[in-house]
């Protein structure tokens, strides 16, 4: 028997659990290596939030050089960008969910859905991200609903935000659609203790895998967050947004502006 005959019989489930576990290893390894150097320069070290003017809510692409420019600028401002995440509902059935996931956006996020769910079908994202936990509770809700997520044109989904795409039954992004990844990180004004930052850092790492694994997302998109450090974004490329499954249709072209002239349908 071939050894690719021996790869065909191996379970799917077995490879998907093996996956997983190779994950939550190497993000062990690293959470490890960057609690070394945040006891180094805690003092030092800048937060990093999306909401406060001073720091860039596009940040640059991982390279081994210096640091290079997003693949195309993004259309919203970071004035918006930098706002709570706010929610509106379009014609069409798709809620536009704008800005930073701040603590609390998952809850104004299942309030809207309780309150017109019944109308949408797609949650359209413009994100520089924010907190994991609200990301992980509005992609849960997403995917209990059925509802699909896309991000449009030039249009933003980075940090946490693209676990809110993941929860879409169908995933979709158009051309220069701006998607980016990196590691988990403290966010927060307050520093807690190795050991508790280990811990929560471990915990939070653990849920991601699990919750993209459970959304069929390839390994791949993690291990480049993993590896990317949360002052850069890997930019997702259309092939890895497909390789890794984190669109579920191909990647479309920008819907044509309508012109006051055009009919309306």
């Amino acid at each position: 028997m071939t050894i690719a005959e021996v790869i065909r019989r191996i379970d799917d489930g077995v490879v998907m659990r093996g996956v997983f576990y190779a994950l939550l290893a190497a993000s062990i390894t690293f959470v490890v290596v960057d609690l070394r150097e945040m006891l180094t320069t805690e003092a030092s070290m800048p937060d990093i939030d999306p909401l406060h003017d001073g720091e860039p809510v596009l940040p640059p692409a991982l390279t081994d050089g210096r640091p290079a420019s997003p693949p195309v600028e993004p259309a919203s401002s970071g004035e918006v960008l930098r706002q709570k995440m706010t929610f509106e509902l379009d014609p069409g059935g798709v809620l536009m969910a704008e800005g930073t996931i701040d603590p609390g956006a998952g809850a104004r996020f299942a309030r809207e859905i309780e309150a017109r769910g019944e109308y949408v079908k797609t949650v359209q994202l413009d994100s520089p991200g924010g907190s994991v936990d609200d990301a992980l509770s509005m992609a849960a809700l997403i995917r209990e609903k059925k509802l699909s997520t896309k991000v449009a044109a030039r249009a933003l989904c980075a940090s946490s935000c693209p676990i809110v795409l993941a929860g879409g039954v169908q995933r979709m992004a158009e051309k220069d659609a701006i998607i980016g990844v990196h590691q988990v990180f403290n966010g927060s004004r307050e520093r807690p203790s190795a050991k508790q930052a280990m811990s929560n850092v471990q915990s939070t790492t653990a849920r991601i895998a699990k919750f993209l694994q459970q959304m069929g997302i390839g390994p791949g998109l993690w291990l480049h967050a993993l590896e990317t450090p949360p002052d850069r974004l890997y930019y997702l490329s259309e092939k890895e947004m497909t390789e890794f499954r984190l669109v579920t249709q191909p990647v479309q072209p920008p819907r044509p502006a309508v012109s006051s002239g055009q009919a309306k349908g």
